[in-house]
């Protein structure tokens, strides 16, 4: 399934401007053959923009994500965005995933929030492992700093995750995460883990970009530079099949020895 990653910090605190954004990238991405465009952590609305994340925040099923199911219908490929959730009083730093004929296949809430600028301002999630079915593979859902935690990627394993899609705010210094970490965990996991950063300064922020696809061979199939950039690469089911059995990883488990980890 050709992926596209969309790395930008969009236009922060416009709505409006960042579902332009979003439907240019979708065009383009669906002119190269993708089926899939995934989009940044808090996408929708920018992610260093204070107390306006509550002013902003909108349901799962929101205007917005009315907005970007007619672009997915219209462009004829599925979209993955990050945004604030708003559930009553509640704020979650959640993603969503689209369907190309507009329907909402799955919504993740963060479930490890980082730092005080996190803490502040959101609740975290409870569910760790979110799927639905796309073009044939099993696409899980994870937001940055989730993906740093191994427990929580060897969830989405274990359920049977194909392609894990991060959107991602990562900063500097730690650009080693979209460097060697998440390669990591996608040669250890045996999947594919589309990874979609920010770029730029924003707020007290500087996002480091390199976005990345990274596959079961822990090699990554694309990286962007430090720029806004639309890269592409392909979740291949049969390359995945053919390194899942040859990788005995998840078959050489021992879970009976891991019970002092939980």
């Amino acid at each position: 399934m050709r992926t596209a990653l969309l790395q930008s910090s969009g236009r922060p605190g416009s709505i409006v401007e960042n579902l332009k954004v979003l439907d240019e990238a979708a065009g383009r991405a669906a002119a190269a053959g993708a089926a899939l465009l995934a989009a940044p952590e808090m996408f929708l609305t920018g992610y260093a923009i204070g107390d306006d994340i509550a002013r902003l925040a909108e349901p799962a099923d929101g205007d917005s994500a009315a907005a970007i199911a007619e672009t997915a219908a219209r462009h004829g490929l599925a979209i993955a965005y990050g945004y604030p959730e708003r559930d009553g009083e509640t704020v979650y730093n959640s993603a969503q995933l689209i369907s190309a004929d507009g329907t909402r296949l799955a919504n993740y809430r963060k479930t490890h929030l980082f730092g005080c600028f996190e803490r502040d301002h959101f609740t975290p999630g409870g569910q760790p492992v979110v799927q639905a079915e796309l073009n044939g593979l099993t696409v899980g859902l994870m937001i940055c700093y989730d993906v740093e935690f191994p427990e929580n990627v060897r969830a989405h394993a274990l359920a049977g995750t194909d392609l894990l899609v991060v959107p991602t705010a990562q900063m500097h210094p730690f650009q080693f995460v979209a460097e060697s970490v998440v390669p990591v965990r996608a040669f250890e996991n045996q999947m594919y883990v589309a990874y979609v950063n920010r770029v730029g300064q924003e707020g007290e922020f500087e996002f480091v970009g390199l976005s990345t696809l990274a596959g079961p061979d822990g090699i990554a199939r694309t990286r962007a530079g430090r720029a806004e950039q639309l890269v592409f690469a392909d979740a291949d089911p049969a390359f995945l099949a053919a390194s899942r059995e040859g990788n005995p990883y998840l078959k050489d488990r021992r879970p009976g020895l891991y019970g002092s980890l939980v």
